[in-house]
């Protein structure tokens, strides 16, 4: 337990925060995936359901899906935390990438390189590394159009970035567990494509620390 005088440790300032009805109607859908999968009674619903309603904080919401097994629930999650926020620039001064391309080789888009509203990135026995981390976007939605045959395409972008993942894969994968919403203001990246013996992953990473 913290001395009156110490500071409050990072749980318990996140636990006084005031929650917004954005945060409430998170939980409630948390605690109707729990209640369809069996992990809550009806009975149980209705009573954490209720309290949601008036929960003024975010301890008191953290209290109702403390015990449950939210990963495996399968509810977007939101994710925050993020130190910068990604803008949305009107120009820039170089070109946009709008091309990556990879025939049993490897090819890699990062750094301050500049994006636009649309990308292809083709993979054939080979490997694309699209790193979004410190690139520049001019657009609010980059959508990633990814073909991957017998190759693999890694995307990472920065936590604070929306992501939607809409492809197919046959004798492959295309996904990963980066989906949900971003920080609002930041772009929004939609991955689409398909994955044939081959594999689309898209995952979330924090930037680097600058030195």
């Amino acid at each position: 337990m913290n001395a009156p005088d110490d500071p409050p440790t990072p749980d318990d300032a996140r636990a006084r925060l005031r929650a917004a009805d954005a945060d409430r109607e998170l939980v409630h859908r948390i605690l109707s995936a729990a209640m369809e999968r069996g992990s809550l009674t009806l009975g149980e619903y209705e009573e954490r359901a209720g309290k949601a309603v008036a929960a003024k904080t975010f301890g008191d919401l953290d209290a109702l899906t403390d015990d449950l097994p939210v990963g495996q629930l399968g509810v977007p999650m939101p994710f925050v935390g993020a130190t910068t926020v990604t803008h949305i620039h009107s120009s820039a001064d170089r070109r946009p990438v709008q091309h990556k391309f990879a025939l049993m080789s490897g090819t890699e888009l990062r750094g301050h390189a500049t994006v636009g509203d649309g990308l292809t990135a083709t993979a054939v026995m080979g490997g694309i590394d699209i790193d979004l981390r410190e690139v520049e976007f001019t657009a609010p939605m980059l959508t990633i159009r990814c073909t991957a045959l017998m190759g693999g395409i890694d995307i990472t972008v920065p936590p604070d970035v929306g992501v939607d993942v809409d492809g197919w894969a046959v004798m492959g994968g295309f996904g990963g567990r980066a989906a949900g919403p971003g920080t609002p203001g930041a772009p929004t990246v939609r991955v689409v494509g398909l994955a044939l013996m081959g594999a689309v992953e898209v995952k979330r990473k924090d930037r680097e620390p600058r030195r």
